[in-house]
């Protein structure tokens, strides 16, 4: 027996039974409770701050802004006249037969240029050597040196005859009457691009991954069915920038055309301004079409490489077309939420 009492704290309504723990008491072999963690807000994101970038911006509009309103009210450009020859008769036929022309080099040199690359990956060295010795020599000389030489074939070759070799001749005609101006540029142009697109369907092929030739030669096809079906769909994606650029730039390079007397744009123009003096104007008239049918021709090139390239992404990016849209419907949604905030103060 204990000589002091037992001090138990007893409730109003039932008595504490003795030994009994008391309330907010924490049992034996358990530990407290943690207080419980105040909750913060997530930390507020500062963008970085580029002031150069901003300066930079403005000060290249500015140039930008002063060289548009030079061109603009300077009057030495004559754009009344610019206007008055843009859609002449004359210009228009420059104008289609530039398009001819640069439609039928390409397909001509791309043809050419697709056989070439065939015979130079191929295991043939003779034909590989052949294909390389013709990519070597129309790159090396210049494209008015091959122009010049088409024009004037019929110094070296008085007379073109077809016929069994070493054996009697079939058909014999004058190099002057089958070979001239229009004939030579179509002529020097293909031959020259089909160099160019030689190399470029060639690194389009080497670019896709020999795995798949193999995996595709492991379940039976053949060489031609592989390069047909398999390699060349995927080198399209490799294919196609460089030959968009290629395109543009044979447009642009018909031009030199006029020094055989080719009616083209640029030798429509000169015949112009060969009467009225008139040089500024009517080469504006030239420069702004050529960046017209560039422009077009770079918003096809766009979409044709979006349709090939399907394959290689799992999404494909917004075209130019869909993100001004989505930017007019934010402009509008804002000036709308803006205009109803107004009319509800």
């Amino acid at each position: 027996m204990s000589a002091f009492p037992e001090l138990v704290e007893v409730s109003d309504n039932h008595p504490a039974q003795p030994g009994a723990s008391p309330p907010g008491a924490v049992p034996a072999g358990e530990s407290p409770a943690a207080p419980p963690e105040r909750t913060q807000p997530p930390p507020k994101v500062v963008a970085l701050r580029r002031p150069g970038r901003w300066i930079s911006a403005a000060v290249v509009l500015l140039f930008f802004a002063a060289g548009a309103r030079s061109v603009i009210t300077n009057r030495e450009f004559q754009w009344p006249v610019v206007r008055q020859y843009f859609t002449t008769s004359a210009v228009l036929h420059g104008l289609l037969f530039t398009l001819w022309l640069t439609a039928v080099t390409m397909v001509a040199g791309f043809a050419i240029g697709t056989l070439l690359a065939v015979l130079r990956l191929s295991g043939n060295p003779v034909l590989s050597s052949l294909s390389w010795g013709y990519v070597w020599i129309f790159r090396s000389t210049p494209l008015l040196v091959q122009l010049l030489f088409w024009f004037n074939i019929g110094a070296l070759y008085p007379r073109l005859s077809i016929g069994i070799p070493f054996g009697p001749s079939l058909f014999t005609a004058d190099t002057v009457n089958l070979i001239g101006p229009t004939a030579a540029a179509v002529i020097g142009l293909a031959l020259h691009e089909a160099a160019y697109a030689a190399e470029i369907v060639r690194g389009g092929v080497l670019s896709v991954d020999a795995g798949q030739a193999e995996a595709a030669t492991a379940l039976g096809l053949g060489r031609a069915r592989i390069l047909r079906r398999i390699v060349i769909p995927q080198a399209m994606r490799s294919i196609i920038p460089a030959a968009g650029n290629l395109l543009i730039g044979t447009l642009k390079g018909t031009s030199i055309v006029s020094v055989l007397a080719v009616q083209d744009l640029l030798y429509s123009v000169q015949l112009i301004y060969n009467r009225n003096y008139l040089i500024i104007p009517l080469l504006l008239v030239a420069t702004i079409w050529y960046v017209v049918v560039t422009s077009l021709l770079t918003v096809g090139q766009y979409y044709v490489e979006r349709h090939f390239a399907r394959g290689a992404a799992r999404t494909l990016p917004p075209t130019p077309l869909h993100r001004l849209r989505v930017a007019l419907r934010t402009v509008v949604a804002r000036s709308r939420g803006a205009v109803l905030g107004g009319g509800t103060r």
